[in-house]
């Protein structure tokens, strides 16, 4: 089964065509600067074959008429008519309390999806306009809404509640939903199957560590809590977004700054985290190269990332009652040895012990620990488009 797996943004769409039964990739791509004269789809085939076409994109209609376009081109192309596509995956950012798995798009979704634009307003409403604009290209096709939520949904309420008066959790829904769930999952799962045990004789802690960072202590296979809330603001120190903090903070800020709203909203999401304690890079490579030549800030940075994801770890294994396996995954998770091993450092009284030469192997995806280390480490590339692919092709076919 070929599934088109999609993930649309405000001004960009961001593409993998997935063959599900040989987990390959065909070819994969994006376009950026949707709304703009000179919007750019890149497109690389798993060949290696490339293109990059440059054009007037002005909405996500025309974004998925280009997709389709270089999809059945001749000499780019890896299908030959559009009805190859057995279906459509679409990421859904926020699935609320209703979506708790993946599902079929039919207009009642599309109305549940419609709802979450209060909570989800950066997100739900581009993911929205892909689904519209595949309904308008790709009319008979089945469509699914798989939910970076929806993994999170089986989160006891100690975990998810806040401590806020009640009334406004049955009115207005303010909880802790947790995100990136979707890769999650896919990492928990794959650590199962390289450890050759069955996921729910497990208790793992997933550490997806990129510009946005998440963990989430996932119990014989549930996820039982996780470090975003609410929104994907809370949490672990991130690229640009604090991460945890005393809410009156921003009360306090906003006081003396005379900050609206937006404003509040952007230094918290666009100016804080690495970005704004290193004051140098929201990217942790920068940060690790400016450490080198002794800048404290950056350092600082370092320290407040590392400390707050050991905090985590040994909370998430009291909260599981034990812990079988840690996994490092996303941009910094894997490709970040320094990270993983100032991460790991000193915490042999959880039974973890890191091996260097294998942390600093070349390879992707590998174990990281010492033979006779208790809890096993692991780095584990995330593939979010073949989960979602995955999740699409059981829905499809009625097993979801």
């Amino acid at each position: 089964m070929k599934i088109l797996v999609l993930n649309c943004g405000s001004s960009s769409v961001k593409y993998q065509l997935i063959d599900v039964d040989s987990k390959v990739a065909l070819t994969k791509g994006s376009i950026e600067r949707i709304g703009m004269a000179d919007a750019v789809l890149t497109n690389q085939r798993s060949d290696g074959d490339e293109i990059k076409i440059t054009g007037d994109i002005l909405e996500h209609t025309t974004a998925i008429e280009y997709i389709l376009a270089v999809l059945l081109s001749k000499n780019h192309g890896v299908i030959k008519d559009k009805n190859e596509i057995d279906a459509i995956g679409h990421r859904v950012v926020h699935g609320a309390e209703r979506f708790t798995d993946s599902v079929l798009i039919e207009d009642d979704v599309l109305k549940g999806i419609r709802d979450s634009f209060d909570i989800a307003p950066l997100h739900n409403p581009h993911n929205l306009r892909g689904i519209l604009a595949c309904q308008v290209n790709l009319p008979n096709i089945p469509q699914v809404g798989v939910f970076d939520t929806a993994f999170h949904h089986n989160m006891p309420p100690r975990a998810y509640l806040y401590g806020i008066p009640y009334s406004l959790y049955t009115q207005y829904k303010i909880r802790r939903y947790g995100f990136h769930g979707t890769s999650h999952k896919f990492v928990s799962q794959r650590l199962a199957a390289l450890q050759r045990k069955n996921i729910e004789d497990l208790k793992i802690i997933t550490c997806h560590l990129g510009n946005g960072c998440s963990m989430a202590a996932v119990d014989k296979g549930v996820s039982v809590d996780t470090t975003m809330g609410f929104t994907p603001l809370e949490g672990l120190l991130m690229g640009t977004r604090s991460g945890d903090m005393d809410p009156s903070v921003i009360l306090y800020i906003s006081g003396k700054e005379e900050l609206t709203y937006a404003e509040a909203n952007t230094l918290l999401n666009k100016h804080s985290g690495l970005q704004g304690i290193s004051g140098v890079s929201s990217d942790m490579r920068e940060i690790e190269m400016e450490m080198k030549t002794g800048n404290k800030r950056a350092r600082l940075a370092f320290d407040v990332f590392v400390y707050r994801i050991k905090k985590y770890i040994g909370a998430y294994t009291a909260a599981m009652g034990g812990l079988d396996a840690v996994v490092f995954t996303g941009g910094i998770g894997e490709n970040s040895m320094e990270i993983r091993n100032a991460v790991c450092k000193d915490m042999e009284y959880f039974g973890i012990e890191i091996d260097d030469d294998r942390n600093t192997s070349k390879d992707k995806e590998k174990p990281i620990h010492k033979d006779s280390a208790r809890t096993k480490v692991y780095v584990i590339p995330t593939n979010e488009e073949l989960m979602i692919a995955i999740e699409t092709e059981m829905v499809v076919r009625g097993k979801g």
